[in-house]
């Protein structure tokens, strides 16, 4: 399954009616809602382009690598969600926030999801960027906690062998989606926009084709441990 049905996203199930009318379904009640093993955040869209460089556009690539990384880990026999297939903004699905910020009705879009999808993991697909040109490589943030911290290090070792890199995943502490998302979740920076090497290949399809195998490799070691 492909892209989410914006009603799925409309509504909040937490509301107090919903508990109510739950508590009248019987015990062996299941929610026709799609469930999955890995929810994949394709961070940015539509009027959020997300970091650039010139034309080139953050959001473009976190969707090439994302939907690469979708048939990589449905080939695996994960069962895998997108929450977007497209490009556009989450935010445009929120009719539930009252927020005058797009940005935040973006971010508890994508946390609202998490919660009327069952999923066991989300791992959230971006792109750096940085004033020192010299920065590069992968980074993948987790939350201060050890199923996330064991998600991270598995991604991020995948990540480091196909950037010959040797760098360590860190805790994501100001990232709204590590600290409301209740379930194991990483923030996969796969390198820097502003680096032109990186950007060399953070663009080229073969090079995204690689990123999406590494990230899918850590993904799948991670599923092998637990």
């Amino acid at each position: 399954m492909l892209p989410i049905e914006p009603s799925l996203a409309a509504y909040p199930l937490d509301t107090p009616a919903d508990a109510d009318t739950q508590a009248k379904l019987p015990p062996d009640y299941q929610r026709a809602l799609p469930s999955a093993e890995v929810l994949i955040d394709v961070g940015h869209g539509g009027i959020d382009g997300g970091a650039h460089h010139e034309d080139v556009l953050e959001k473009d690539i976190n969707l090439a690598v994302a939907k690469k990384l979708y048939l990589l880990l449905s080939a695996s026999g994960i069962r895998v969600i997108l929450n977007r297939d497209g490009d556009y903004a989450l935010s445009d699905d929120n009719r539930w926030n009252p927020a005058g910020s797009r940005h935040r009705r973006d971010l508890s879009q994508r946390s609202q999801l998490t919660k009327e999808i069952q999923t066991k993991i989300l791992v959230s697909i971006h792109v750096n960027w940085a004033p020192d040109r010299t920065e590069h490589g992968p980074l993948v943030l987790h939350q201060n906690e050890g199923e996330s911290a064991l998600l991270a290090f598995c991604i991020q070792d995948a990540l480091n062998r196909k950037h010959n890199t040797r760098y360590l995943p860190r805790v994501g502490a100001p990232f709204y989606l590590l600290k409301v998302v209740k379930q194991p979740a990483v923030i996969v920076e796969m390198g820097f926009i502003s680096h032109e090497g990186d950007r060399q290949m953070l663009t080229d399809p073969r090079q995204q084709l690689q990123l999406a195998e590494a990230i899918s490799s850590g993904v799948r070691n991670y599923i092998l441990f637990r």
